[in-house]
């Protein structure tokens, strides 16, 4: 009889945040919330989500697209690694994401030559593209003989809606952990196993707005006159953050066929990716790549528990200055409250690592290093000897 699963994997961190702006809103500006009665700086949990997928897909090798220029990716595989002549690339991508369910848009008015779009984004393993090309490849006698048209329908596409949909439904790890919502296709969408909250500062904070002018290298070398060459300004602020991620792995199980070692592997590395991923907004001015200053994983048998109300009240300086410790205190203090209030019966796997130099008893066994922790968590989600 195999052991009992985990099923859900939380991430805790605490992770302090230099002067930068990870992730603007329309306007530039710094992200914030009003929580607990006064503005906290935060970071949009698609913004930091998309840092840690493409972290993940440089570890596993694994790449997903997500994209509405489906067909000038296609266009451009049959040019580059085909060889076809452009015209008959464009004609032969557009048939194709005519054909699919999800539809297709024509170009934009005055640009009549250039690449049709699919009508919604669609995401699918980047070896999508290959097989799409392939698809056409089969049909090219017939696309070799028709004629361009700015007005193609799906029921004159010379590539079978059928083909073309079956690979918009395939998936690869990331796909089966990240989930896909594609409504226009059959069967196409995949539920999420990875929830992830936006990452918020545990004290109140203040947008500080950065005035800089640029020099004009030939008026400084010639001094004949003053000024510089461009002036603006820019928001950016600074805080410890508090992040919260949840894997469910019953539904990533579920999603790959109960297959465990490709869960065990997609589970270490988006715990990597989650914990050592920075979303890179201003990265160029800014460089804020810092590391975790705690990292805090549970592993629970019957549902999810944000700590996040730690930080309901604002947690204030030390009596030394810096606010990254006295955050870590009260996760400790809110974590010891919350699981005697809990009880511990549906916890499996309690563990931190952390630059911290005290004991944190509310959180589990020290343990040395982030990847420790991780194989920790993993071990106890997913039991090396549970049967296949």
């Amino acid at each position: 009889m195999s052991e009992k699963r985990g099923h859900f994997i939380e991430a805790h961190i605490i992770q302090s945040i230099p002067y930068a702006n990870l992730n603007r809103d329309d306007t530039n500006s710094v992200k914030t919330v009003q929580y607990g009665g006064v503005n906290r700086t935060r970071v949009s949990s698609q913004s930091w989500k998309r840092a840690m997928r493409l972290r993940l897909q440089q570890r596993l090798g694994q790449e997903a697209l997500r994209t509405r220029r489906l067909a000038e990716r296609i266009e451009r595989h049959l040019i580059d690694e085909r060889g076809w002549d452009s015209g008959l690339a464009r004609r032969a991508a557009q048939h194709i994401v005519v054909a699919s369910s999800v539809g297709a848009e024509p170009p934009a008015r005055g640009q009549a030559d250039g690449p049709w779009s699919s009508a919604a984004m669609v995401y699918v393993p980047d070896s999508a593209v290959a097989e799409l090309a392939e698809l056409a490849q089969e049909h090219r006698l017939a696309l070799e003989a028709a004629k361009d048209s700015k007005s193609l329908k799906q029921k004159d596409a010379l590539v079978p809606t059928d083909r073309v949909d079956a690979v918009l439904r395939s998936r690869n790890g990331i796909i089966n952990l990240f989930g896909r919502m594609l409504a226009q296709v059959d069967d196409a969408k995949v539920d999420g196993a990875v929830q992830v909250a936006h990452p918020f500062t545990t004290h109140e904070t203040d947008t500080e707005i950065d005035y800089f002018s640029a020099v004009d290298d030939v008026t400084h070398d010639w001094a004949d006159t003053t000024g510089s060459a461009h002036m603006g300004h820019t928001e950016h602020s600074a805080g410890v953050l508090y992040r919260y991620v949840v894997v469910d792995t019953r539904e990533l199980l579920a999603n790959l066929g109960d297959d465990t070692a490709a869960a065990r592997d997609l589970i270490t590395g988006f715990l990597d990716a989650a914990v050592l991923s920075l979303p890179q907004a201003k990265k160029n001015s800014t460089a804020p790549h810092s590391i975790p200053d705690l990292v805090h994983l549970a592993v629970r048998e019957d549902r999810p528990v944000s700590y996040a109300s730690a930080f309901e009240k604002p947690v204030r300086a030390s009596r030394e200055g810096g606010l990254t410790e006295p955050s870590i205190t009260e996760l400790d203090t809110y974590a010891t409250a919350a699981e005697k209030l809990l009880g511990n019966t549906g916890v499996r796997f309690s563990a931190y690592a952390s630059l911290a130099a005290k004991d944190l008893t509310g959180l589990g066994s020290r343990l040395d290093s982030f990847d420790e922790l991780i194989q920790g968590a993993a071990d106890a989600a997913l039991p090396a000897g549970e049967a296949k």
